[in-house]
């Protein structure tokens, strides 16, 4: 009961947030930006004391240490994947135009609009 109490805070200080960017229609918009920021950081912190906050948060970092393990390309092997996808393009596009020319010939000669 005490989490979903805490979702709810949450909700409402984010809700908060965005109604104070509203009420100071007439302020300067840095303040109404930080009104914003505000009620998400609020609302981040109180999620963060919930039991799904604390799951989301301990997903989060264990998504970042495995991003960090990933083995990237370099950049030659960009180069040359990225040409490989470029000239497949190129010929499938050519391949396609064929066809589709060779079939509007076919079909104007079977209706007898001959060129």
């Amino acid at each position: 009961m005490a989490d979903k109490i805490k979702l709810l805070i949450a909700v409402l200080l984010v809700a908060a947030g965005v109604v104070g960017f509203y009420a100071l229609a007439d302020a300067a918009a840095v303040l109404r930006v930080v009104a914003v920021l505000f009620g998400v950081l609020a609302a981040t912190g109180v999620f963060w004391t919930s039991t799904q906050g604390k799951r989301f948060f301990g997903f989060a970092g264990e998504s970042v240490n495995e991003a960090k393990r990933v083995v990237w390309p370099t950049r030659k092997e960009t180069m040359q994947t990225t040409g490989i996808v470029i000239l497949f393009a190129i010929v499938m596009a050519l391949f396609l135009w064929a066809v589709d020319a060779s079939l509007l010939l076919i079909v104007n000669k079977l209706m007898g609009r001959g060129d």
